[in-house]
């Protein structure tokens, strides 16, 4: 018998918002065109990059590929941390301007998943201040309580694909893989997740539409409204036109 859910836990870019092209890609340009380099990341190069988790992991990603004959006067190393700095600035802004908004069901389904008495947790490649700061411009102040553990990429070794962070945010629930759900994004996300033995639903985007989700319980293109009905692509069945915390029951139960 599969043990009862008792925990939702939400990846966040792209998961929750399109914070990826919308937030994260812009933001890199606008570091860039402030340090006076004259690089451009368009969205379909960036969905290149996004083969890497991480900002940081990205623009090693970046040099190493798609600019190997940049040079700098110091430790590349030096140079990383910097941009990403004055990246994470602009993407702080950007957020705290409204320009990022939840996905379709977003808000709806974690107020069931509450009004459900249900655990909810974030394991994302993010930084702590992306993160909390995506969560109050998004959903106030008090939403940060929402969640019992907001387990990010600053606090683990390595990023997904790996599971370090489903790990991490398994033991500050202080529950087991079997008591959880994960909505994630990505094809990257989902091997961390099912790699951390966890059952996983997908919400894909622009970017991840066309990744390998095998092992997902089950894959649409959003969580969906009432008034915005999602769509499936791949794993088993819902009831209705929109992802609910009804249906997340009985997915976890199909594991």
């Amino acid at each position: 018998m599969v043990d009862q859910i008792k925990a939702v836990i939400f990846d966040v870019d792209g998961t929750l918002a399109e914070t990826e092209r919308d937030g994260h890609r812009i933001a890199f340009n606008q570091a860039f065109l402030e340090m006076g380099f004259d690089w451009v990341w368009d969205e379909a190069f960036y969905g290149d990059l996004l083969a890497v988790a991480g900002g940081k992991e990205r623009l090693y990603y970046y040099f190493r590929h798609f600019n190997p004959s940049f040079s700098y006067l110091g430790p590349i190393e030096a140079l990383v941390e910097e941009v990403y700095d004055v990246k994470t600035r602009h993407y702080i802004a950007l957020l705290k301007a409204d320009g990022i908004t939840l996905r379709s069901g977003v808000l709806r389904l974690m107020t069931e998943i509450r009004a459900a008495g249900l655990r909810m947790a974030i394991a994302t490649a993010s930084s702590t201040e992306n993160v909390t700061t995506l969560i109050t411009t998004t959903l106030g102040f008090e939403a940060l309580g929402w969640f019992e553990v907001i387990a990010t990429g600053d606090l683990v070794l390595e990023k997904k694909p790996s599971p370090d962070i489903f790990h991490y945010c398994l033991a500050g629930l202080n529950l087991s893989a079997e008591h959880c759900l994960v909505i994630e994004d990505s094809e990257n996300g989902v091997k961390s997740a099912i790699a951390a033995g966890i059952p996983t639903v997908v919400t894909f985007n622009d970017y991840t539409k066309g990744d390998d989700f095998t092992g997902a319980l089950s894959v649409f293109n959003q969580l969906g409204d009432p008034s915005d009905a999602c769509q499936q692509s791949e794993g088993f069945a819902i009831s209705g036109s929109y992802v609910t915390i009804n249906d997340l029951k009985v997915l976890h139960a199909r594991q």
